[in-house]
This record gives structure tokens, sequence and C-alpha cells, in this order.
């Protein structure tokens, strides 16, 4: 469980638009944004956090955001494909983590590591 999380991206309006699209079908939106920064959550809560990176790149992270359904997870994939994602792993069981876990990976922008997740 968290409270929040904050990325470091090189460009705010591309992750900005990747995470609307990829965050849309599991429920959450962009909340707030300023110069610098966009924080995306379910209204008024927002619990990921994009900051502008003026520095050298970051390191990759991973993030796994919870969906409520298979269609979920498979939307999460196709709509961050079509903004700017690139496949990690499409749609589908893993069965290696456990018997119900059905997710997809995509790789932002910035080089995270970001997926969705049904168990």
């Amino acid at each position: 469980m968290y409270d929040h999380i904050g990325l470091r991206v090189a460009d705010l309006d591309a992750a900005t638009r990747f995470y609307t699209a990829v965050l849309a079908p599991l429920g959450y939106s962009l909340c707030s944004s300023g110069d610098g920064y966009a924080g995306f959550g379910p209204k008024g809560e927002p619990a990921l956090w994009l900051h502008l990176n003026k520095g050298r790149k970051a390191d990759g992270a991973h993030i796994a955001f919870r969906a409520g359904d298979h269609d979920a997870v498979k939307a999460f994939h196709s709509e961050g494909l079509k903004s700017g994602g690139r496949d990690n792993g499409g749609a589908g069981p893993r069965r290696d983590y456990s018997p119900t876990y059905y997710a997809a990976f995509l790789i932002d922008p910035d080089g995270n590591n970001v997926e969705a997740v049904c168990v």
C-alpha cells in the first residue's frame, strides 16, 4: 500500500498524455497540474505525481496499478500503445505469479515499467 508515488519525467506533456490514456480504463484521471507537475488518481485524491526532471535521466521504476477486471487491463495496454508506450508484455494470465494473476505491462515514455493487474 502506498500514499503516493512521484516519477521524474523528461517531457511532462508526453507523460501526461500517456498516463491520462492508460489510467482512464482503471478509473483514474488527471486531478492536478501546474508548472512542472501533474497528479493522477481518484477525483480530488492524486496519488501518482509526475515531476518535470530538468537534470539527468532517472533510472526506471516499476509501478503496478490495480484494475477492476480483465477488460480494464486490456484497455490499459491498448491505450498505452496508442499514447507513446512500448509493449512490455500484453494482457494475459501470469500463472507464475499466482493462479489468478492477470496483467499487462508497458514501458512509459521515460522508461518506467508500468503494469495493470487484476487478481
